[in-house]
């Protein structure tokens, strides 16, 4: 799974590895025939125009981008493609003009804009269709000047900026990037908010109604689909579901690993991040970990990721690495391993020693595999795979000592960190999602070893996807048995059952599961000559 930040800018999810983001010309389309930065030929014309904010005009392409293009949130948040120089190129041909450069207070503006607009989305909307003449003319705006309010309302309600140079700034954009009468429609719905205020837009009162009604006014007031709240209010009580969209609506924590085989050691990341003056305290459950809650774009510009001294890794997913515990001389597999946080990870504590073989269906997301390996000289370890692991598992003679299985899943652990995934989640891919999953076990099953170790784990909270799924499992292998974790993560990590499981309001962390499974040394199969 995709738990360690990487240079990459569009949307894979497609099982050949092909993209599915679609092409600016779309984006543009969907605005509308109204930009005045392109002639009815489609040939842009360049322009600057000084008086645009910057930060709200990349902002406005970014969100574009995202809903209608289908790129990541979190991975246009990088200091890598996506941002700074090459944002404006985005707005350029998008929008139609440039606007002055971003400086780093511009870039930190975008980050919590986007994120916040995105996390934020239907509670925003909500508020806009509110002050609508109609339904129908909510549903009906243009998706750029949509984009526009939801900035202008966010940086209202939620950064609290001064409403009428946010007015001001928000039309403007509106204008030359559509035109005048979408500035007056900004200016119109904008300041009827500021008049009005939230008064006549109370949503608590909903909460007294019948359960549908409760969820439908929970979904609005944190800003998650119906269906979502709905099933953590049956499944954790109202109480906890309520924590968990708030973990999800809050800022996002990152830890940071310091890669030990470069020689760089925690305390050398310490001390870089002094003096890069980035507040950080120690991870207290994983040696190599360090946690930032800002100052992120610091790190990645100064050069540390770049140059392979760390990686943006949460804990909860090392926590898993440390359960499969791998150690020198082991092979290894890692069956969905792209785009290989966890594969770098384990191939650190092999010390140069053993083998992993990083197996995905991906072929674009093993590219970036192989080039982080090499960049955190542990290519040497690692043997990368382009295969289905379903078909690969019934046809490879070789059983490995250790088998990682981290399963595609709902990431419903990860809403933090990923602001669009809540949107682009629905509830019946998590039926499609237990029949994939309930598939690669069996076929991760048939790497194992007698004696060997199978770990299964995803970045979900949800049971049905977690101990349901190795529950499942056990009942069709009885050559299995569950191996507790408390031997390696400590017990407020560890379920009834020996799993384990990081909850986000608990421990601060990433949702994620992981049970560690052991093959019976008796088990009778023939092994090949090795």
């Amino acid at each position: 799974m995709a738990e360690t930040l990487v240079f990459r800018a569009i949307k894979s999810t497609e099982r050949d590895g092909a993209s599915k983001t679609k092409p600016l010309k779309y984006i543009r389309r969907r605005i509308g025939q109204h930009s005045e930065g392109f002639h009815e030929s489609g040939k842009k014309v360049s322009k600057v125009n000084l008086e645009v904010s910057p930060h709200r005009a990349v902002c406005a392409v970014r969100l574009m981008r995202i809903e209608l293009g289908g790129a990541f949130a979190d991975l246009l948040n990088e200091k890598g493609k996506g941002s700074g120089s090459n944002e404006m190129g985005y707005v350029e041909r998008t929008l139609g003009f440039r606007t002055r450069p971003l400086d780093d207070r511009d870039l930190r503006l975008v980050t919590d804009i986007v994120g916040g607009a995105i996390r934020w989305r239907r509670y925003l909307d909500h508020l806009i269709a509110s002050l609508c003449h109609s339904q129908k003319m909510f549903e009906g705006m243009e998706p750029l000047l949509l984009q526009i309010l939801r900035i202008g309302f966010y940086e209202i309600v939620k950064l609290d900026m001064p409403p009428y140079a946010v007015v001001d700034e928000n039309v403007r954009l509106a204008k030359v990037a559509l035109r005048p009468g979408a500035g007056n429609m900004v200016n119109g719905i904008l300041r009827k908010w500021f008049c009005l205020r939230c008064d006549s837009f109370c949503i608590a009162g909903f909460l007294e109604g019948d359960d549908r009604a409760k969820a439908r006014a929970l979904a609005t007031i944190y800003s998650h689909p119906v269906w979502m709240v709905r099933r953590w209010i049956k499944q954790l009580g109202q109480e906890v579901a309520e924590k968990f969209m708030t973990w999800n609506n809050s800022d996002p924590h990152f830890s940071i690993r310091a890669n030990i085989v470069k020689d760089f050691t925690r305390a050398d990341l310490v001390e870089q991040l002094t003096m890069l003056k980035v507040p950080h305290k120690l991870s207290p459950h994983l040696d190599d970990f360090v946690r930032i809650s800002t100052g992120m774009q610091i790190v990645i510009q100064a050069g540390l990721l770049k140059q392979g001294l760390c990686s943006v890794q949460d804990e909860s997913a090392g926590l898993v690495v440390s359960i499969l515990d791998p150690q020198p001389g082991e092979t290894i597999i890692d069956c969905c391993a792209a785009p290989g946080g966890k594969t770098l990870f384990m191939a650190s504590r092999l010390r140069g020693q053993g083998v992993i073989s990083a197996i995905d269906i991906n072929e674009g997301r093993l590219r970036i595999l192989k080039e982080s390996a090499i960049l955190h000289e542990v290519d040497g370890v690692i043997n990368i795979i382009h295969a289905d692991l379903r078909e690969f598992a019934g046809n490879d003679p070789v059983k490995y000592d250790k088998v990682l299985l981290d399963a595609p899943c709902s990431g419903l652990g990860v809403l933090s960190k990923r602001a669009d995934l809540r949107w682009n989640r629905k509830l019946e891919d998590i039926e499609v999602l237990k029949k994939l999953q309930d598939e690669l076990l069996d076929a991760a099953s048939m790497l194992v070893k007698p004696g060997g170790v199978l770990v299964y784990s995803t970045c979900s909270i949800d049971p049905e996807e977690n101990e349901e799924r190795v529950e499942a499992f056990l009942a069709k292998h009885s050559e299995f048995n569950i191996d507790p974790v408390d031997r390696y993560v400590t017990r407020d990590f560890v379920m009834k059952r020996g799993f384990y499981f990081s909850n986000p309001v608990v421990h601060s962390l990433d949702g994620s599961f992981a049970a560690r499974l052991v093959r019976s040394s008796n088990d009778k199969f023939s092994l090949p000559n090795q």
